[in-house]
């Protein structure tokens, strides 16, 4: 069958209209999936009618729609093939998070050890031209932040926050809970009137306004030229454009000293190659005496290391470049690349799955409204499985996501 829309998607996105094809991989896949699924707490329904997984009635459902494309392409490269088979229509499932979350609790174990052994063998490698340095993290960073402010202005609360908020109690809106979160961060480094803030990763403003409005002058540097230009009209509509600058500079090119530096789930973007260089880095520019708040997403050690080479589903259509760390490496990274120590640090990390999936229903609720910015439905599966993906990452704890006040000796 072909159509306008047909052709379309086949131009757009080649990878999900067209299944790739290996019998004998795909044979391994369904076997190894129905083995993963076997004593998960789902319930995987088959168009023949049998049933896959623990589950009973009350768990979440997979209908697994053409088996048989789903397996070719979790054959051929099951890190990118699973979500891409979400997009492509292969299977579907009403509770989407709620389902993910199982797998995700279990993402050490799902591939039988003896397995894990060949994955240099199987798993595709990052590509070299995804490397984080100046050229490749201002690519890297365009690919998405720089899709579209009216898609994230459609999700995002009214601070226009894209990270963790931190919520005070059930109940709390999301605008006041990403205050709350910034609120914690600018306290963790002692942001006052006077004090002279560095900003890394400006996103679209928030954090240099409210640090503005406690008398600060703040510097923010960012590498998305969107961000920028939307970030200045916002801090000019709050008045405070002579206390805050937004610059288009890399961290590496920052220049000036400091009382406070302030980063937020920026580093997840820098890659682990440059991580010691990032925090060389933020010492640099930071004055004795001076405190540094990191806020960032972290996943444990052991799968950081293990996983460290692979080309995933998230970077092929979300973070390229992006790296998680563990909070071994910070510390690892933090001491042996800088005079600075860790005094203090929080978790945020179920806070993280709330947040998501208020992002989600927003997303979905407004879907018509993003669908006339020009995103289309293979788009729309994209976000839908990125935002519940990750917020089955939080829920489960395979991720987490912690602020870390840090301080540079007098």
């Amino acid at each position: 069958m072909t159509s306008d829309m047909t052709v379309d998607r086949a131009v757009a996105w080649p990878g999900v209209a067209t299944p790739p094809r290996s019998p004998f991989r795909a044979w391994v896949a369904e076997r190894l999936f129905r083995q993963a699924v076997r004593t998960l707490p789902v319930r995987v329904l088959l168009p023949d009618g049998s049933r896959l997984g623990a589950g009973g009635m009350d768990t979440p459902v997979m209908r697994l729609l053409r088996p048989a494309d789903f397996f070719h392409r979790l054959g051929v490269d099951g890190k990118v093939g699973f979500g891409e088979s979400y997009m492509a229509g292969d299977w579907t499932a009403d509770e989407l998070a709620e389902l993910l979350t199982p797998f995700a609790a279990r993402m050490a174990t799902l591939v039988p050890p003896k397995l894990q052994r060949l994955r240099g063998l199987v798993d595709r490698r990052r590509p070299a031209a995804e490397r984080n340095d100046i050229a490749g993290a201002r690519s890297n960073i365009g690919r998405h932040y720089d899709l579209s402010n009216d898609l994230f202005g459609a999700f995002l609360d009214d601070t226009m926050t894209y990270s963790a908020a931190w919520f005070s109690h059930d109940g709390q809106n999301l605008r006041d809970a990403q205050l709350r979160k910034i609120d914690g961060i600018l306290d963790y480094v002692g942001v006052r009137a006077g004090s002279e803030v560095l900003e890394i990763g400006t996103g679209w403003g928030a954090l240099a306004v409210r640090a503005a409005q406690r008398g600060a002058r703040v510097t923010s540097v960012t590498i998305s030229a969107e961000q920028r230009e939307l970030a200045e009209r916002r801090i000019a509509a709050a008045g405070m454009a002579d206390r805050a600058r937004v610059l288009l500079r890399d961290y590496r090119e920052a220049t000036g000293s400091y009382d406070a530096i302030v980063s937020v789930e920026m580093l997840e973007a820098v890659g682990l190659e440059y991580w010691p260089t990032f925090f060389a880095s933020a010492d640099r520019l930071l004055r004795p005496g001076g405190r540094m708040g990191l806020q960032v997403i972290t996943m444990p050690h052991d799968r950081m290391l293990a996983t460290s080479e692979s080309y995933t589903w998230i970077h092929k259509y979300v973070f390229p470049g992006g790296m998680l760390p563990s909070v071994r490496a910070i510390e690892q990274a933090v001491a042996g690349s800088t005079g600075l120590r860790i005094t203090e640090r929080r978790t945020l990390g179920q806070d993280y799955a709330h947040t998501l999936r208020l992002w989600r229903e927003r997303f979905l609720a407004n879907w018509e409204e993003i669908a006339g910015f020009g995103f289309d439905e293979t788009f729309r599966a994209m976000w839908e499985f990125y935002l519940a993906y990750s917020e089955a990452g939080f829920r489960s704890a395979y991720l987490d996501d912690w602020q870390f006040s840090l301080a540079k000796p007098a």
